[in-house]
Order: structure tokens, then C-alpha cells, then sequence
């Protein structure tokens, strides 16, 4: 389903492929020159139905699925040794299929394949290094995993870098209020504590941190959008301007899924997107991805790459409100469940995982 609505008037059609075709463009102009003899550092970001990975004698073929009619057909190749062949293919939800021999001829050039599901939720299906970790990385990692002292130095850094981001991202992208300023104090108030305080425990962190938090994303409220075609295309009143980091559709505990509003929607895809890229990093590098040591591990969870995205969120926080409070967007951008959930549509959300 592509819409809120069902498709039931030519304008409505128009108006989602027009929007499609809008973004596509935009995720295509991102990115900047390369050196010559440089490989490409820009991810190839896949979306829709029937986007197709197969080999054809020798070389990698790729068909971008389609989201939208009409909609040009994209196609690349790729041979072994391309510099232009990108270090991490990312899938964006939509359908397909891809051939084992796909999977071998990327673990052999060193190119990662991850997915991003609809709702945000990352999934990485194949690193292009594999896991071939560094010796003393992992020494480095595990001991500090297990030592509770190393463990509150590492949150500890990691947290003060994320609240020095949030300062920058305050006085850079929110609009200049009361409100801002006890944000940026808040921030200054807790990374002054954190670099003096004794820590008994990573809850003494999250406390401090969880504090700032709150005020941080405060200073983002009345932030505006502006829309068009808002009368072929009405939305919510609620999504005019941002009213907070939470969901109202959680029930009465604050919780960041189930996005009810826009920029919500686009901060859960983008962390998801940065989620997917410092695990690949994290395994490239020689690291555990799944030895959190400020996140606890678990089987199913990239606890370490959760770590190194801490700092990291101020940094796609500017990169949407940039990207939010610059442009018009329409009801079209966006598909809204019965449930109430907000999520983007499949062009928007390969323009912002272009972002990050």
C-alpha cells in the first residue's frame, strides 16, 4: 500500500510519482567530486519493487526497482577492481532478488550489503571483509568489556563527545530561544559533571546523559515544516510543527518508535542507516560489532556499533533538521498506517539515508 488513502484519483497518482521523481533526483546530486585513482566512498543506495543483483559474465549487474510510474530505469555495472564500485550497497526495503554468486563476488571485492526495513530497523546481511578480527582490537575490546571501570571511561567519552555534537547542533540548526539556551546549558551542566564526577555505575551515565536529553530535544519544539499540494494532499495538524522525540502512540512511557511525526520518521531511518554503516566500519576495522561495552550485548544486537553511533546522533540530528526545515514536502512524501505510524516513502528515505 502506498498510501494512506487507496489510489482513487488521477491527482493523488500525479502527485506521489511527482514526489518520488523529486527525491530520486535529490539523492542523486548528493556526494562530491573524487580524486582521480580514489575509490568511491559513497554508498549505492537501492530501493523499491524488482531491484535485481546478479552476475553477468563476470561483472556486477545491478536494476534499480521502481517506486513510482512513470520512472526512468536505472542500471549500473560494476567489474572487479572498479574504483567506482562502492564499499557498502544498501537495500531500502521494497523486493527483489540476489544470486549466492552476487554474495561471493562482493565478499571478494570488500563491498558489505546491508538492509534497512521499512520501519527503520537495520539489517545487515553480509560484510564485504567478513570478520576477520584484529588480535589486539578484540583484546583491547573484551577486556574493556569485562572490567566495569573501563566500561564507565569508554561511556564516558563517548557521551561527553555526544553532548559537545548536541551543543553544535543547538547553536546551528535550532532557531535561537529561551528555550535553546537552557538546552545549551543544560549540556555545558552536564559535560562539566560527567568530566568530574565518580561514576559507580553506566546508570550514573545514562542519568546524566537522559537529563540533557530531554531538555536537547525540547529546544526543538514549534520547529516548523512547510508542505504544498496541501489541498490534494492534506496532513495532520500535528505535523506542521515538531512536538517532541517521542511517540504519542507508545502509551503513557516515552518511547522513540512508532514515529508520529515526520521528522521523527526521518531521525529513525537516518540513525538506522548510521547504525548500518559503523557496523560494517566496526567489522572492517577488526571489531566485534556485537561486543557492545556501553550497550550490553546480546546475539541479535549490534551492541558495539550502537556504542559508536552515541557521539554520532547530533551529527545526522543537523543533517535532517538541515534537511527539514529546507525544503517543502507534501502529504505524498509520507505513507501514514492505520495505526497512526508515519513512515516515508520509499524515494524520501533514499534521500536521507543519502545524507548520512
Amino acid at each position: 500500500m502506498l498510501h494512506n488513502t487507496e489510489i482513487c484519483d488521477d491527482g493523488i497518482a500525479d502527485e506521489w510519482a511527482i514526489r518520488c521523481e523529486f527525491w530520486r533526483a535529490e539523492a542523486d546530486k548528493s556526494g562530491g567530486k573524487r580524486r582521480v585513482r580514489e575509490r568511491n566512498s559513497r554508498p549505492l543506495i537501492l530501493t523499491g519493487h524488482g531491484t535485481s543483483l546478479r552476475i553477468e559474465n563476470g561483472a556486477l549487474s545491478i536494476k534499480q526497482g521502481f517506486t513510482h510510474y512513470p520512472q526512468k530505469a536505472e542500471q549500473f555495472r560494476f567489474f572487479r577492481g572498479d574504483l567506482n564500485l562502492p564499499r557498502i550497497i544498501m537495500l531500502l526495503d521494497g523486493s527483489g532478488s540476489i544470486s549466492f554468486d552476487v554474495l561471493n563476488w562482493l565478499g571478494e571485492q570488500g563491498v558489505a550489503l546491508a538492509r534497512i526495513q521499512w520501519g527503520g530497523e537495520p539489517a545487515v546481511f553480509a560484510s564485504g571483509a567478513g570478520f576477520v578480527g584484529n588480535p589486539e582490537k578484540l583484546r583491547w575490546q573484551y577486556e574493556t568489556q569485562a572490567h566495569e571501570q573501563f566500561r564507565l571511561e569508554f561511556g564516558r567519552k563517548l557521551i561527553c563527545e555526544k553532548l559537545r555534537n548536541s551543543i553544535t547542533t543547538l547553536e546551528t540548526r535550532v532557531p535561537d530561544t529561551a528555550s535553546r539556551e537552557r538546552s545549551v546549558a543544560k549540556a555545558n551542566e552536564a559535560l562539566a559533571q560527567l568530566q568530574s564526577a565518580t561514576l559507580d555505575n553506566m546508570s550514573d551515565i545514562r542519568a546524566i546523559e537522559g537529563e540533557s536529553a530531554a531538555r536537547y530535544f525540547s529546544a526543538w519544539a514549534g520547529i516548523e515544516m512547510q508542505w504544498t499540494a496541501a489541498r490534494r494532499y492534506p496532513v495532520p495538524d500535528d505535523w506542521r510543527s515538531y512536538r517532541s522525540r517521542s511517540s504519542i502512540l507508545t502509551g503513557k512511557k516515552a518511547k522513540n518508535w512508532k514515529a508520529s511525526h515526520p521528522i521523527n520518521a526521518m531521525l529513525n531511518y537516518a540513525y538506522a542507516v548510521r547504525v548500518a554503516q559503523l557496523q560494517v566500519e566496526a567489522v572492517a576495522d577488526g571489531f566485534d560489532p556485537f561486543a557492545g561495552i556501553m550497550h550490553h550485548s546480546r546475539p541479535d544486537f549490534p551492541a558495539y556499533a550502537y556504542d559508536l553511533i552515541e557521539p554520532e546522533r547530533p551529527k545526522v540530528d543537523a543533517a535532517i533538521l538541515g534537511f527539514a526545515q529546507g525544503r517543502k514536502f507534501s502529504g505524498a512524501d509520507f505513507v501514514l498506517r492505520k495505526d497512526g505510524v508515519c513512515r516515508l516513502s520509499p524515494q524520501l528515505a533514499r534521500a536521507v539515508a543519502a545524507l548520512v
